[in-house]
């Protein structure tokens, strides 16, 4: 390839998506790094140091250098993006501009951060984009037009909810309440309801196999095995999908309300567009059972699961490619941008 692509970046928590110009999604990679702690070498980045957790000597380290949807490990994430901008622009004459998604929340010194863990990986200039607007693009809302659209854009490590308008955000909250809440709520209820300790990746599956936050027409039981806290044996119990309601609701409780506030706070005209639009769910956390119902038993706003919802951000950050030439580059503050902008 002759000239620098333009590429977009879903820097997510637990995976990390790239998207190039005309190409689509490229790929996507656990956000996870092997390190060698003797050295300091990177052994593997993404699915293949996945691969590696467990299964290495106890000198080489598997790390999640995203907490909450920020950098909390600026120099393992500085060279996770490299190793992957090095993979599709290693013979670009040009080093490639990068789209980046931020949660909506992001302070200054967090832009700073991805900003200069962005140029540092290779990128000739980066771009910084909130992660509900290119999440609701690519639910296929149409968000160029003055009127008011809603979306609740739940990753691992943070939940993003917003009302947005003419290409921007008008109102929006940023909370940890994610995919990893919902992972320690489930780890949280079944240590005390059976006195047994489970695994993250236990908890995983019980949250994608049953979980669910609002009663199914039918009860669902999965068997899954942890450490019993009594004996230090492995002990086998029987999760029902009551049991995820019940291990769910405060952290549903906290998303909602953060829903409610962003409603009370938006202005008239754009809730009775949202109240005839819908609300849309994306992320990861869209595929917990129920979250869509839950959300219109609560508002009274029609609420549907979009296409593809873990994937909706790659693709509006796609599209959004088609922007960068009347984007400004560098950090701007998105967050303080909005709060000046309501005064």
């Amino acid at each position: 390839m002759a000239f620098g692509r333009d590429i977009g970046i879903d820097l997510g928590t637990a995976s990390v998506i790239v998207t190039a110009k005309g190409k689509g999604i490229l790929f996507k990679e656990p956000a996870v790094v092997a390190i060698d702690r003797t050295t300091g070498q990177l052994m593997k980045v993404g699915m293949a140091a996945q691969r590696m957790l467990g299964r290495t000597p106890g000198n080489i380290v598997a790390i999640r250098p995203m907490k909450g949807g920020v950098i909390c490990d600026y120099e393992v994430t500085k060279r996770m993006l490299r190793e992957l901008v090095r993979k599709i622009s290693n013979f670009s004459i040009l080093k490639p501009r990068v789209l980046i998604s931020v949660p909506s929340g992001i302070t200054e010194v967090e832009e700073r951060a991805v900003i200069e863990a962005g140029m540092e990986a290779g990128a000739r200039k980066v771009y910084l984009i909130e992660a509900p607007v290119v999440a609701a693009l690519g639910a296929g809302a149409d968000i160029t037009k003055p009127e008011g659209s809603m979306v609740v854009d739940i990753g691992a490590g943070t939940a993003d909810v917003a009302v947005i308008s003419a290409s921007g955000v008008v109102e929006a909250e940023s909370l940890k309440t994610a995919g990893d809440a919902f992972n320690a709520a489930i780890i949280k209820y079944v240590r005390r309801k059976h006195s047994v300790l489970l695994g993250e990746s236990t908890a995983e599956e019980l949250k994608k196999s049953i979980g669910c936050v609002y009663p199914r027409p039918e009860s669902v039981t999965l068997e899954a095995k942890g450490r019993c806290l009594l004996t230090g044996l492995p002990k086998m119990i029987s999760v029902t999908s009551e049991d995820m309601i019940e291990a769910l609701q405060d952290v549903c409780e906290q998303l909602l309300e953060s829903i409610h506030r962003v409603l009370e706070n938006t202005p008239p005209e754009l809730v009775a567009d949202v109240s005839s639009s819908g609300i849309v769910v994306t992320g990861g956390g869209a595929r917990i059972w129920g979250i869509d119902k839950l959300i219109e038993s609560s508002t009274s706003i029609p609420t549907r699961i979009a296409d593809d919802a873990e994937l909706c951000v790659s693709y509006g950050l796609n599209t959004a490619l088609d922007w960068l030439n009347d984007m400004q580059d560098g950090t701007i503050n998105l967050y303080r941008r909005r709060q000046m902008a309501s005064l």
